[in-house]
């Protein structure tokens, strides 16, 4: 009985070290500065920016290494969209009640809205080929 907790205690002090290890090295990756495309939602703009649209909107969070994959991604999608379909960025720490509302629970979460409605959901990390196809 000794032996098996101290096997499983040495086994819980790896894991435990592994994920600081993990968590630094995710605060490590570099940000990516959004495309001057990319709008910036918040409570207070969403419903006015996602209005008479096609518009992406990326819930992310700056401490989520996915959502850090995807910067360079949306913002590569941002480039190459027509004036009339947008990207647009919801920080889910600082907004919550709009992920709340939406009914986000893991991220990134990329909703499609058409004229304020949602038309398609994706979660997780999406190529920039993906992304466009959707949005068509």
């Amino acid at each position: 009985m000794q032996t098996s907790l101290i096997i499983l205690a040495i086994v819980l002090g790896v894991l435990v070290v592994l994920n600081i290890i993990a968590r630094s090295k995710m605060k490590a990756l570099p940000k990516v500065a959004d495309n001057e495309k990319v709008l910036t939602l918040t409570a207070e703009n969403f419903d006015e920016q996602t209005k008479e649209r096609i518009i992406l909107v990326d819930f992310w969070a700056e401490w989520c290494a996915p959502c850090r994959m995807m910067a360079p991604v949306l913002n590569n999608v941002a480039n190459e969209l027509t004036d009339d379909k947008f990207i647009g960025k919801v920080d889910v720490e600082e907004h919550q009640v709009l992920a709340q509302r939406f009914n986000v629970r893991s991220i990134p979460t990329l909703i499609l809205f058409k004229d304020g409605k949602e038309v398609e959901r994706f979660v997780g990390v999406k190529s920039k080929d993906y992304l466009l196809n959707a949005m068509k």
